[in-house]
């Protein structure tokens, strides 16, 4: 996606059914107002709506993101995007499947198709504008000339704004239930994954190597929302933004391995993460890739600094 500040042609897999974005997805937090704060420090924009909260990128009219005010931080459902002529075929196909429907959850009005996934999860695919880039999103390298300052002093450094969001990443009690129901359910194909701890999905469609990612847990819950930027120095600028606000734990910098992306992670008040990725491997429509499954040591991250001890903990099954 090298345009930001809107969406492009979709293009299409022909005669693949498939949903083609992870649109959006929905939190409940115990304190909105602390919310507002961390999603508004990392650089989002957020809008009252509703009963809560709704995450937009600067200059992009999509919502990413809801947030309602709940008794602890839970990741409360994901919602699909599908192509139009799409819609009646996912509803037969879950028939087929056997998948029992549900009705949205209160409060939140909606066209699609609800049902739960093998953890409870209530999913929804809907039909919408592909949000998921059909191309690889643009990144920059720069790096000034002779007699020129390649920095600007500290107190003159821009403000980050993330451009979408890139994927999720959930905690699941069975990473092969995961695979075999989100690809069966909805379309969505394996990239890559690792002796059974964790699992990478792709959108058939053309997406980023992942658009959600499964990791072994006792039960579901959010690790982490990715948003995409557009080069290593905003990810550098972009902890210290949160630094600055008073959000210092977390983890990076640092470049994973399966997805290849540049990361840094910034720790929200419940454990859970936002992460600021750039320049993730990408699949075009067009591309069967071949999905492995790597050695634990050698899949989670080239270089970085040591993950904290509770990277992986799953607060939401604590609570």
């Amino acid at each position: 996606m090298t345009a930001i500040r809107g969406f492009v042609e979709a293009i299409r897999r022909p005669g693949v059914l498939g949903v083609h974005s992870l649109d959006h997805f929905s939190l409940t937090v115990p304190d909105l107002a602390k919310a507002s704060d961390f999603y508004e420090s990392f650089g989002l924009t957020v809008r009252p709506e509703g009963r809560g909260f709704g995450l937009y990128t600067e200059g992009n009219s999509h919502c990413w993101g809801t947030l309602t005010e709940g008794p602890s931080k839970k990741l409360h459902y994901l919602s699909f995007g599908a192509f139009e002529d799409d819609l009646p075929r996912f509803r037969d196909h879950l028939h087929l499947l056997n998948v029992e429907r549900l009705s949205p959850p209160p409060g939140f009005e909606s066209n699609g198709l609800w049902f739960r996934d093998h953890d409870g999860l209530p999913i929804e695919i809907r039909v919408a504008e592909k949000s998921s880039p059909n191309a690889k999103s643009a990144f920059a390298t720069t790096s000034s000339g002779p007699a020129v300052r390649g920095a600007v002093s500290r107190s003159r450094a821009p403000t980050i704004h993330p451009r979408r969001l890139a994927h999720l990443a959930l905690y699941t009690s069975d990473v092969g239930r995961a695979i075999e129901f989100y690809s069966r359910a909805l379309g969505l194909r394996l990239s890559d994954s690792s002796e059974g701890a964790v699992a990478f999905m792709h959108g058939v469609h053309g997406s980023d190597h992942h658009l959600v990612a499964f990791g072994k847990s006792s039960g579901p819950g959010l690790h982490h929302c990715s948003w995409d930027v557009g080069a290593v120095r905003e990810i550098g600028l972009g902890a210290m933004q949160m630094a600055n606000k008073g959000f210092v734990a977390g983890w990076g910098m640092g470049q994973h391995v399966l997805g290849s992306n540049y990361f840094h992670y910034v720790r929200d008040p419940w454990g859970s993460y936002s992460e600021y990725s750039a320049d993730m491997d990408y699949i075009p429509v067009d591309v069967e890739w071949a999905a492995g499954d790597h050695p634990g040591e050698d899949s989670f991250y080239l270089w970085g600094p040591t993950p904290p001890v509770d990277f992986g903990r799953n607060f939401e099954a604590e609570t």
